[in-house]
């Protein structure tokens, strides 16, 4: 969908949606499809430009904490009906999450995980690290305790998602207003007013903040603390493998976080850098790869000299427990939001939409999302610890 510059933007809505990555535009189709009517999603660049723009997304269910699978889960289904709903070719690839494991915790802790991924409807289970080998030959086994793989996992193209929702959204009547940016929310007592951009106020009496890494600075306009910060995340592209690289699964060493799979004709390459400050800098830097390869050259030797041709960086938008914030403002009911997601964002951002739409028109979501709560922080009641984290 391209979607041009609005010179103004509507005067009036009845829903703002801040942000145009996958959760906002997941959240303005769910929203248009159960009947919402004037609705604005607001972006400051082109959609999906933010974190939803990496290349190649993962979409998984393996997780430790049971809201995270259902979650995940939940939406593996949506992305499996998406060329029927909304309707788009997102290259959904089900090759599987393998997860490599090189201790006797790491084995304990995965072990629970997936007792209770399966309790919950994943087919996920714990292997050998022979098996792993069979699934993914790049991997050397030295050093393997087992692994983790679930089947129904894989990756597909987070701006193809974007797109899909963001197209179908719009034919269902949302304005989609790129290149505009949100200056101010008014408030009054406990209510939304309206919402200043760079295009005009939209007078406006919810507004649904999706704004990923930047969410803390649209609380901050109303007095809503998203404790949400930028960390700068990057990849890398082999150059085009001949012979083809095998069909392998989304495969991470667990113990360094240096992850690979298949993209196009080549492998995609990533790693969290352990020392990366805190920023918006999305400046690809190359030099982080020589971490990539030092860890390669333990658990994938093959990977270690392959030649790259270019990469990626973005942001993780990371809250202190790495688990999402979302939710309605106690103190300002007119304010929803949807953010945080600490790297799992496009994998939920289906079943998201969904708790959006449900919140909004104060209907029961499908779980129970209170813990999720911003508030969480505030009134110490307790962080949700994520132990799946990549």
């Amino acid at each position: 969908m391209s979607s041009s510059a609005f010179r103004t933007v509507p005067a009036s809505a009845d829903v703002v949606i801040i942000g145009g990555g996958v959760m906002g535009a997941s959240t303005a189709f769910h929203l248009a499809e159960a009947g919402v009517r004037n609705i604005v999603l607001v972006e400051r660049g082109d959609l999906g430009r933010g974190s939803s723009g990496k290349p190649i997304g993962g979409v998984r269910a393996q997780f430790s904490d049971p809201l995270n699978i259902e979650l995940g889960n939940r939406s593996l289904r949506a992305f499996r009906e998406f060329a029927h709903r909304p309707g788009a070719d997102i290259e959904l690839d089900t090759v599987g999450y393998l997860f490599l494991l090189d201790s006797a915790r790491q084995v304990s802790d995965f072990e629970a995980g997936v007792g209770l991924q399966n309790s919950l409807g994943v087919p996920s289970r714990m292997i050998s690290p022979e098996e792993a080998r069979r699934l993914c030959p790049y991997v050397s086994t030295e050093g393997l305790v087992a692994a983790a793989y679930s089947p129904a996992d894989g990756h597909a193209r987070p701006a193809r998602v974007v797109q899909g929702y963001a197209r179908a959204a719009a034919r269902a009547g949302v304005t989609v207003a790129t290149h505009t940016d949100v200056h101010g929310i008014d408030a009054a007592a406990d209510r939304i007013a309206a919402v200043h951009t760079g295009h005009g106020r939209i007078a406006c009496s919810t507004v649904i903040c999706t704004a990923g890494a930047w969410s803390a600075r649209i609380g901050a306009m109303v007095g809503v603390d998203l404790p949400v910060r930028p960390v700068k995340r990057q990849l890398a592209l082999t150059a085009p493998l001949v012979p083809p690289a095998p069909r392998i699964p989304f495969t991470i060493d667990f113990s360094s976080t240096a992850y690979f799979h298949n993209s196009d004709d080549g492998l995609l390459l990533g790693l969290a850098d352990p020392g990366q400050e805190e920023g918006f800098d999305t400046t690809w830097t190359p030099h982080w790869l020589e971490l990539f390869r030092a860890v390669a050259r333990r658990r994938a030797p093959a990977l270690a000299e392959m030649r790259t041709v270019g990469g990626w960086a973005g942001l993780y938008e990371v809250t202190p427990d790495h688990n999402a914030l979302i939710g309605r403002s106690g103190a300002l009911p007119g304010f929803l939001y949807a953010t945080g997601f600490s790297g799992h964002g496009f994998l939920q951002a289906p079943a998201v939409g969904e708790v959006m739409r449900d919140l909004y028109l104060g209907r029961e979501p499908f779980t129970d999302i209170a813990p999720l709560s911003a508030d969480r922080f505030r009134h110490g009641t307790g962080t949700r610890p994520e132990a799946h984290v990549v």
